[in-house]
């Protein structure tokens, strides 16, 4: 039954995105590309830092986690290294891409632990918390 639940609510949740990516923006005014697929990655798990009105917490900043930025986490209480199967979540270890929330994001560069961010497949949502030119600065290459 849970099984049926969760399938359920996911189509109506990729219902809510926007399918057609061109349209859909990044921090640099382009079109928005994939963040990762392995692991699959996004608040929808397709690859791309989407938000929509069920995205609380705005996974749109693409970021290259690092280790200090995974114990950092960590100890403000969000285990990020830990799978999780009921979420979908693989556990991520140093150099995974992953969408992380932007205001998560900022925190983490304030306490001097902000991992690099891919600017290309960063959602244009992100620049409502984080400024274009501090994510410049952290532009993974």
């Amino acid at each position: 039954m849970r099984y049926y639940v969760f399938f359920i609510l996911s189509l109506l949740i990729v219902g809510e995105m926007n399918q057609d990516n061109s349209q859909v923006k990044n921090v640099l005014g382009t079109s928005l590309e994939s963040c990762c697929t392995d692991p699959l990655t996004g608040f929808y798990r397709d690859g791309f830092c989407h938000t929509g009105p069920t995205d609380t917490g705005i996974h749109v900043v693409c970021a290259v986690v690092t280790q200090e930025f995974l114990d950092y986490t960590l100890a403000c209480g969000n285990d990020l290294c830990t799978p999780n199967p009921r979420y979908h979540f693989p556990g991520l270890k140093p150099g995974d891409s992953w969408c992380l929330c932007a205001s998560r994001w900022y925190d983490a560069h304030k306490a001097g632990f902000a991992p690099p961010v891919k600017l290309k497949s960063s959602h244009e949502n992100a620049l409502k918390i984080v400024p274009l030119e501090l994510l410049r600065e952290y532009a993974a290459h």
